[in-house]
């Protein structure tokens, strides 16, 4: 789970997300309000709770990940979340909710995975989920296809902690980052970051908007030219959650895209 002592993935162990169910079982509805503006370095989504239906694609996970439907039957999400590939049922998979315990939350159980070929640890940070039934009548989320979304801000989206350290979250946040060029990135990470297959986000000078630990596997994504959402990242590591100086590091989509839509054509048959 650790790329280093500090650089670590934006997932949560298994018991962590245990712990965090329970708790989400027993939360009180005063957790629907907006949590008022920390310094910098403590607000980590940065932003306010997401709208109903707002993200449609956006899905949680039962071992504490985020992921995005690219088909109606496969789910995208990190790699560093899975073990390996296969058959798997083990996960479940929560759509069609911002808040976690809607009774209207439509739950599905996964059928198979595929982890990146030749992940270890260090880029190749997606997975493929296929669910055993399609959730039906879904908005999907587009892939980019190039690095020509690479660029200008980028939507972010998760239930993970909003503060370092902090609990998961009952209802869905939602962010707005910057897009950090790789020499920027490179100076705050070194041979950490994989130029090339990682993508940065976020405000490097002041910190404080970010993804965190229960996060990894969400999407980051922007509006097209249609006013479409496209996918242009995987939310996969940082140091710490949105420090001054260490911004988000997002798997690259379009590095992957044609990889990952091949493999999810087959899946989905």
């Amino acid at each position: 789970m650790k790329r280093s002592a500090r650089c670590i993935k934006r997932s949560i162990a298994v018991g962590a997300a245990v712990a965090a169910a329970v708790a989400l079982q027993s939360a009180s509805g005063a957790s629907a309000a907006p949590a008022p503006t920390p310094p910098p370095g403590q607000q980590i989504i940065g932003g306010p709770p997401a709208a109903q239906g707002e993200f449609p694609f956006m899905v949680r996970l039962s071992m504490g990940c985020g992921g995005s439907l690219i088909r109606d039957n496969v789910v995208l999400t990190a790699a560093h979340c899975v073990d390996g590939s296969g058959p798997n049922t083990s996960i479940t998979v929560t759509a069609g909710v911002v808040d976690l315990q809607d009774p209207k939350a439509v739950k599905v159980k996964s059928a198979e995975v595929l982890q990146a070929p030749g992940y270890n640890g260090k880029g190749k940070d997606w997975a493929l989920i296929r669910l055993a039934t399609p959730i039906k009548d879904v908005e999907t989320l587009h892939l980019a296809e190039d690095d020509s979304f690479d660029h200008g801000k980028f939507t972010i989206t998760g239930w993970g902690a909003d503060k370092e350290g902090g609990a998961q979250q009952r209802f869905l946040r939602k962010a707005k980052v910057p897009f950090v060029n790789t020499t920027a990135c490179q100076l705050a990470y070194g041979s950490e970051l994989t130029p090339g297959e990682e993508i940065c986000a976020g405000f490097v000078a002041e910190g404080g908007v970010d993804t965190c630990q229960g996060d990894s596997g969400g999407p980051m994504f922007r509006r097209d030219e249609d006013g479409d959402w496209v996918q242009v990242g995987i939310t996969s590591w940082g140091e710490g959650c949105a420090r001054p100086g260490k911004p988000g590091v997002y798997t690259k989509v379009s590095a992957f895209s044609a990889q990952i839509e091949k493999a999810a054509g087959k899946m989905a048959r």
